[in-house]
């Protein structure tokens, strides 16, 4: 259906779709010679990039800024997540992107980025746990966000199925909690790869890019909570925009 169909039928034309928060969280294994990440192979049956090798990661669901956490962001961080954000900017909509990247990655891999149960974890609610959170807090974990670095941001170009607003986070392998091992179906050909081997998989452009940036932090030896700048992708009246996301203090 083109967009002028669609207007007639009252949906919105894929060039007036409002991007949607995302979160992408990658894993890097720093340990050897050469580092690693882990991404996996989206399926065909998709409709936004289907067969694509990505990080894990996936949009924000309303209840992920109530789940209860072990520890929080580091403060800079949630500066950096609050410049130019879209809509309602919140400190707590902050928090909630970067929680859907711990619950992505448990979803897609079975990797748990959090802290074993001690006493009540930090609650945003009194709430019980959302039923997208159910399994991770069954697992016997809390969502740890302490350790999450933010360090590039890309806006999906208007004209396309899906759009999203999606912020990149990367954390050490060191982080790692638990590995239930049942990730569900939407990755497939889950691995570590280096970052050399990763360029030559089926990648969205995007996807590139940010590995490109990632290879530049790991030499700055920025893996954990950073100040340094964050490098923010948008189109702008039909022109590209490579802009730079610094804190104030």
């Amino acid at each position: 259906m083109s967009d002028t169909e669609k207007a007639k039928a009252g949906e919105p034309a894929t060039s007036d779709l409002r991007p949607r928060d995302a979160a992408t969280l990658i894993i890097v294994d720093a340990k050897d010679e050469q580092s690693r990440v882990l991404m996996g192979k989206r399926r065909m049956d998709v409709v936004f990039m289907p067969g694509k090798f990505v990080f894990p990661g996936g949009r924000v669901d309303p209840q992920d800024k109530d789940v209860a956490s072990y520890s929080e962001l580091a403060d800079h961080e949630v500066e950096k997540l609050l410049y130019d954000m879209k809509g309602h900017a919140t400190p707590n909509r902050a928090r909630a992107i970067a929680m859907a990247g711990v619950r992505e990655v448990f979803e897609e891999t079975g990797i748990i980025i959090g802290k074993p149960h001690v006493g009540k974890a930090n609650k945003q609610s009194d709430q019980t746990e959302p039923d997208n959170w159910q399994a991770f807090f069954e697992a016997g974990f809390s969502p740890s966000l302490e350790k999450l670095h933010f360090f590039a941001r890309a806006i999906t170009p208007p004209g396309r199925p899906r759009r999203y607003d999606t912020r990149f986070f990367c954390i050490s392998a060191d982080c790692i909690a638990y590995d239930t091992g049942q990730p569900d179906e939407e990755l497939s050909e889950i691995d570590w790869y280096t970052l050399e081997a990763a360029t030559q998989l089926d990648l969205p452009p995007i996807t590139r890019v940010i590995l490109e940036d990632l290879h530049d932090h790991i030499e700055a030896g920025a893996l954990g909570p950073s100040r340094q700048a964050v490098p923010y992708y948008h189109q702008r009246h039909g022109n590209f925009f490579r802009e730079l996301i610094k804190i104030k203090n």
